[in-house]
Formats: structure tokens, sequence, C-alpha cells
């Protein structure tokens, strides 16, 4: 049976078949999404809550125990972290990969509801949940910057407009405002002045939280009119809080009338949170971080948010401006670019190789053809499958290559062998096709059988080398479909008979130093063979060898990456104040800004986000452009090292961002380990790598 005698007899159907498998490559080639590597992200959800006023303790056991009691009852949660810090609390729930982000969600919420009754009264707000991992890298950091408004300001616009309508575009899981300036009215009282007034301080909170409300008044009904009471009782400046009456004093205490704010203290305009701050440089800034959804595509999530960015400006005062200042999807398209490079030209040098090997023309044509066409066709398989255009997919694009052109070049040696030998192109066609078909067909099975192990394997390893192993898979199966359909059509088309081959002089030259080589091969096979106990001695050492290196050779998950972007944790004491935690981040942004191989770096400080507790900060340094820096990452870490050691008072914990993050909670290096206990007579100890 000739499966390819249909095609070659219908040239028109053959054609329009190939023209079907072009579209559909072609539209799922666009439609496919980019990224640095396959997405094995776990759904995984951020939990944050925040009681003013408490230490760590009561946070941990009247807001964070609670919430763990109802979490912990969830199907499918896979683990579960928490940090309780004053007044912050923070739990990280990551589930099973078989479930959906969207419907843990659903989950978490149900929990937090089941919660509320059991959590304290005086929360200002029920504990929120957002769809996003905080151990990954920020895939876009925005500073805003103003020379003339205050931060408090800058930090207004930030976060009442910017953060919201970014946090509604689709990808985004999480927007972090960094060095969060809020306005506020801070009362600041002497205590022995509010002694003197027979005060304390829970009396002043509790008339100032009586000063400044906005209650319903109430209806005059007159005879022929009603009228409705429109009155604020809210006081909006400090001027207003510094005359309010906290006490009517009659003789009392020595003192007689009322007593102000401005007679035991002042009120002032000043950030809400002062543990809080941020820089761009060395300046200050509001800093805005955006991570994203799990499972979403990083390219698309950017793109979207650069392209409102323009719109969001104009949206704020002119005096404000935007800055980019580390965006991850540049080294993520650099990267995915060199590798389509690499594949566009291996498929030139493998043409070139044909045509070099057979001399003629239409020879390499058809290959030149078949080739591209069966890596196209590839595409669309690969988006309905829900893969992505990443490294390891185009590196298995890429060593398909082989074992495509392998099918179309045996199928036209072949009916070429027929055409030497007198028959016409179309005889030649049926024939080398008819005889050399099954054996395609059977070679294909095998190479696709090879990648079997790598289809069934688990965890994160088998899903990264999944996707690689199913688009080689796919595209050896599309290669065998052009092989014995449109390969053999074209030979019996477009290949001269025998009679009308002309070989010039580069052709015989060619065809000479070929000659020569299968001439040097044969006295090699030879001296082999005469010496075969000496071949045997060179094979068993090579066999040694290798099992030799295979041993000594560096073992690791996944080579360490320079993605241009170094984060940092910085941490000071644990009794350390706001304003020495300020002073010393701005010392450490003073020592990294003079690398040479800096571009821009970034810096927040205080409790929110992926951070806890109020003596951590995170830093985010940005660096050069490969082609204008000497050192990798990883140097320039230890460089930055070195340079820091006379800075005092603070430690930073850097490590090179990576395209692959595991687990979820945020480490200060790239290898955790955590002690386990359910006594305190017992414990174990587990490591994990965090990126």
């Amino acid at each position: 049976m000739n499966i390819s005698a249909t095609f070659i007899h219908k040239p028109i159907a053959t054609g329009m078949l190939m023209a079907a498998i072009l579209l559909l490559g072609l539209i799922g080639y666009e439609l496919l999404p980019v990224a640095a590597l396959p997405n094995v992200d776990s759904p995984t959800i951020l939990v944050t809550a925040q009681l003013p006023g408490a230490d760590a303790q009561t946070v941990a056991g009247t807001v964070t125990t609670p919430l763990e009691r109802q979490f912990g009852q969830i199907p499918d949660l896979t683990q579960m972290t928490s940090s309780s810090a004053t007044e912050y609390a923070q739990i990280t729930l990551q589930f099973d990969r078989s479930r959906t982000v969207d419907s843990a969600a659903q989950d978490v919420q149900a929990a937090i509801n089941a919660a509320a009754g059991q959590l304290p009264p005086t929360m200002p707000n029920p504990p929120i949940y957002r769809k996003t991992n905080p151990a990954d890298t920020p895939v876009l950091m925005l500073a805003l910057t103003s020379e003339s408004l205050p931060l408090t300001k800058v930090s207004d616009y930030a976060s009442s407009i910017l953060a919201q309508k970014i946090s509604q575009m689709p990808g985004v899981g999480e927007v972090d405002v960094g060095g969060e300036q809020n306005p506020a009215i801070r009362v600041q009282v002497n205590p022995a002045q509010l002694a003197a007034q027979g005060l304390d301080l829970e009396a002043v909170r509790t008339a100032l939280a009586a000063a400044t409300v906005d209650q319903p008044k109430g209806t005059l009904y007159g005879a022929n009119q009603a009228f409705a009471l429109q009155t604020n009782d809210q006081l909006m400046t400090a001027e207003g809080f510094n005359d309010y009456i906290l006490a009517n004093r009659s003789g009392t205490f020595g003192t007689n009338g009322p007593v102000r704010v401005r007679d035991v203290g002042r009120a002032i305009v000043a950030p809400q949170d002062v543990n809080l701050a941020g820089w761009m440089n060395t300046e200050p800034a509001i800093i805005i971080a955006v991570q994203r959804q799990s499972g979403a595509n990083v390219i698309a999530t950017v793109d979207a948010i650069k392209k409102a960015l323009p719109r969001l400006e104009a949206s704020l005062p002119p005096s404000i401006k935007i800055h980019i200042v580390s965006d991850r999807t540049q080294t993520i398209r650099a990267s995915v670019a060199d590798v389509q490079h690499t594949l566009l030209l291996t498929v030139a040098l493998v043409v070139g190789v044909i045509f070099l090997f057979l001399r003629k023309l239409w020879a390499t044509v058809i290959p030149a053809i078949s080739v591209p066409m069966s890596l196209i066709g590839t595409f669309a398989v690969m988006y309905v499958l829900g893969y992505s255009l990443d490294n390891l997919s185009l590196m298995a694009l890429t060593i398909a290559v082989g074992f495509v052109v392998d099918d179309a070049i045996v199928m036209i040696e072949n009916i070429v062998r027929h055409v030497e030998e007198g028959r016409t192109p179309m005889q030649a066609a049926l024939e080398g096709a008819g005889e050399i078909g099954f054996t395609i067909l059977s070679i294909s099975i095998s190479l696709v059988a090879v990648f079997i192990p790598l289809f069934l394997m688990s965890g994160i390893v088998g899903l990264l080398f999944r996707e690689f192993a199913v688009t080689v898979a796919v595209a050896i199966v599309v290669s065998v479909i052009v092989s014995l359909t449109l390969t053999p059509m074209m030979c019996a088309r477009v290949l001269t008979g025998k009679s009308q081959t002309r070989h010039g002089l580069l052709s015989q030259a060619f065809e000479r130093f070929f000659d020569g080589l299968a001439a040097v091969y044969d006295r090699g096979l030879v001296v082999a063979l005469r010496h075969r106990f000496v071949t045997l001695l060179v094979m068993i050492s090579t066999v040694a060898a290798t099992l030799v290196l295979f041993v000594v050779i560096p073992k690791g998950f996944f080579p360490q990456q320079d993605t241009g972007l170094i984060v940092g944790i910085a941490e000071g004491a644990q009794n350390i104040s706001p304003q020495a935690m300020k002073e010393r981040m701005q010392a450490v942004l003073a020592v990294v800004t003079k690398d040479p191989a800096v571009a821009a770096a970034n810096a927040y400080i205080g409790p929110g986000g992926p951070t806890v507790t109020e003596n951590d900060g995170r830093m985010f340094i940005t660096l050069k452009p490969l082609g204008q820096r000497t050192a990798s990452a990883d140097q320039v870490i230890a460089r930055l090292n070195k340079a820091l050691q006379p800075v005092w008072g603070v430690t930073l914990y850097m490590q090179a961002a990576q395209d692959i993050t595991i687990g979820a909670r945020l480490s200060k290096t790239q290898y955790q380990y955590t002690r386990l206990s359910m006594s305190t007579a017992t414990s174990s100890i587990t490591g994990r790598r965090s990126s």
C-alpha cells in the first residue's frame, strides 16, 4: 500500500491541505503568548490583615490563628505559611495545581467570612486576599516623583488613581504601593501637660474619635416646607484639630475653661504611617510594584499596563512624573528573540548543507519548504494545548529541525535515486514513496516513543519538560504528514529527469571532495578493524570517562540566570526606629547606585506587601544591559556585598531574580530551611530552593 500515491496524483488537494496547515500555524503563532519558561505556577493567594496598635503576639493570637483554622479546612491546600508582626498579619496559601486560582479564591473568601466572628471588632477592615505569589519578583515597577508637590499628595494620587486602575487590568494580581505616604492629621501630645489637665491618652483618643464624624442630622419640617440638615462635622485641617476642645474644666486641677488640643500638644499634617518610605535611586519617591496573577502571561500583562500609562499619567497633575524603573519583560523578550534567531539560523544551515550534498536546486527547495511547514504547523497544536513561545518550546523546535529534515531527506534521496536510474519524476515519486513511506512512519513513531518518559514525569521538572517533549513530538508528527504528502508530490512535479541534469564545474569539484572524504573514512575504518583491541579499549575508556564526568559535574535544579535584576531584602535591628531605618536605607542606596553596572535602584521600607515587619525593606537593583557591563549579576552581588561592609546598622541580602519561583514564602536567600515541630521536644528541618 502506497500512502503517498493519492497525494501525488492530486496536487491541488495536497496544496489545499498544506495551505490549511500553514494558515492554522500562522494564526496559532500570532495567538501564542510569549514567556520565559512554561507556566509551572501553583494557585497562590495572599491574605493580609491589619490590627492597629497590636503587637506581634497579639496579632498572631487574635488575627492569624482564627484565620489559619478556617483556611486549614480548604480542600487541596498544599502549603500555608503565615507571618505576624506589629499591627500586621500575612498568610500565604498555595493550592494543588489541579485547582484554578479563581475557585481557590472563592473558598478563601468563604473562610474569611466564617472567621469574621472570631476576629477583633477593632480591625479597621476585614482581611483581604490577592491572587498573587508574594515570592514572585514584580513584573513592572514604577516610581512617582514630583519637584513641587509633597510626597503625601503624590502618594494620594498613586493609591487612589494609579494603583486602582492598574489593579483592574487583566493579569494583575497585586499592586503594592511602597513608601506609601497617605496624608493624615497626626496629634502629638505632651504627657506632662496632659497629666496636668487630668487627662490621659485614652481620653484624647475618645474625644478625637467623636470630634470628626459625619452623621445624619435629621430633617426640619415646617408648615409648608421640609429641610434636610446637611452639615459636616469632620475636621479636615490641622488648625481645626488644634482648636478642638478635649474637655471642660471648672476649677478642677487648677484649670478653668476648655482644654484644647493646642493646650496639651499640637496637630500636624504628616504621613499616616511614619514607618514607610520609598526612594528612586537616592530621591524620595512613591514606588508601585506590580505583581502578576498566578498563571497570567507576563508579556501581555506588562504590555497592557504600558499601553494604559499615557492615559493614566494624563489624569495626574503635570508635576507628577511616572518613571519605569524595572521591566521584567525586557530580558524575557531578548532571550526569546535570541532563541528565535537560533531557530532560523538552524533551518538556514540545514538547508545549506542539503544543497552542498545534493547540488540540485529543486531537490534543495523541497526540504526548504517542508521543514518550515512542519515547524509552522506545530504552532497551531501548541496553541490548542495552551503552551507558549518560551525558551524551552523554541529550543524544542530547534532540536526538532534535525528530526524533521530527516524525514524529508530520506524521502527525497530515495526518489532522486530512482530518477538517476532513468525513471521519470512521477514514476520515481510513486515507487520511492511506496518503498520508504512506512519506514518514515516507523522511525517517527520510534522517535516519539523516546519522549514518553518525559510525558509521564511529575512535579515541576515534569511540567517544564513536558511542554518541551510534547512540542518535539508534535513537530515530528506534523513532519510525517508533510513528508508523506507534500514532499513526494513536489518531487513528482518539480524534479527533472536524468537526461536533463547537467553538473557544472563547481558541482563536480564538490563531488570529488566528497569522494575524497569517503576514501579517508574508508582508510580509517580499515585501521580500526585491524586494531580491534585498541578500538575496544578506546570505547571502554570513553564510557568510563563519561561516568566519571557525570559524577563530578556540578548539579542543580535549574541554571542560574542573569535577568538583569537583583532583588534585595534589607534588615535592620529589631528595635531600630523608623528614622534610623530611613537613614540606613539611604546609606545603602548611596553605595549601590555608585556601582558601574547598576542602571537604577529603588527601595522602600516598612510593613506591607511581601514585607511584614517595621525593620524590613526591599530593594530592586536594575542592571545595565549585558553589552554595557562586564560583570554578571552574581559578580555584581559579590562586589556590592564587599562595598556595603562599612555600612552599619543594616544588612542587605541580595539574589538575582529568576524566571521560576518555587514555593510562596519570600526568602532572603535562594535556599531556605524551615524547622517543623508539633511540640517543643521534637522538630524536623526541611529545605527548599526559593527560586
